[in-house]
């Protein structure tokens, strides 16, 4: 008699969680809902070839680029160095923010369209999907390079914490990311140069920023002329 109370038990517990599951049509619903909003990107690289030291020698400014787009684990790496998520636990990444606030954001603005890029799970969301380059700037180094990275301030996340200091802690954060980012292009053999001058609003509606956010740096990367 324990034995058939036992399979009756389990009979019943198939029979109810059976409807809890999605059906496959669903599932593919999903699927495709998330692939035409997000891009993921290639796990990252953390052993390069080349040392911390050469790259402080080799950087410099470049405002010239080939035509050539870059690759997909270039965009990635990129990203990462930028933003990315070292301590999955904690949450922590690449560049120092004051108690772990994060008040920046990562805009690609590519010539397939505007990402921003999500830490959590490396991905990229789509934002627009038009060549939004030239709206940036009129300097001919953002509206040719093949990807333009804008460093973004969302300062609410830190003025909760520091009040009138936030802004303060969000320029300086903003100047670890941006060297990390010239460094890595420098890894990965690309030239890069930072870029301030720009009309902070032009480049608000052309990503599309939410109220409350401002535009700090702009970034043109790309393979040298020649490269």
């Amino acid at each position: 008699m324990i034995r058939n109370a036992v399979l009756a038990t389990l009979m019943f517990a198939a029979v109810v969680c059976v409807p809890c599951e999605p059906s496959r049509a669903q599932a593919t619903s999903t699927e495709t809902a998330l692939a035409a909003n997000e891009v993921a990107l290639p796990p990252p690289v953390l052993v390069g070839k080349m040392s911390v030291e050469e790259a402080l020698a080799k950087r410099r400014s470049v405002r010239k680029f080939s035509a050539r787009d870059l690759t997909i684990e270039q965009v990635g790496q990129l990203a990462w160095a930028a933003q990315g998520i070292t301590d999955q636990a904690r949450g922590l990444r690449t560049a120092p923010s004051a108690v772990a606030t994060y008040p920046l954001d990562l805009y690609l603005v590519k010539r397939d369209g505007v990402y921003r890029y999500v830490p959590r799970g490396h991905k990229l969301s789509r934002v627009a999907t038009e060549d939004r380059r030239a709206e940036l700037s009129g300097q001919a180094s953002v509206r040719e390079a093949p990807l333009d990275v804008v460093i973004v301030a969302a300062y609410l996340r830190t003025r909760e914490r520091f009040g009138a200091r936030a802004e303060r802690f969000a320029l300086l954060e903003a100047g670890h990311v941006a060297e990390n980012i010239l460094l890595q292009a420098v890894g990965l053999g690309l030239a890069s140069v930072p870029v301030g001058g720009f009309d902070d609003q032009a480049v608000a509606n052309a990503l599309k920023l939410p109220a409350g956010e401002a535009p700090l740096y702009i970034i043109p990367v790309g393979q040298p002329t020649g490269g």
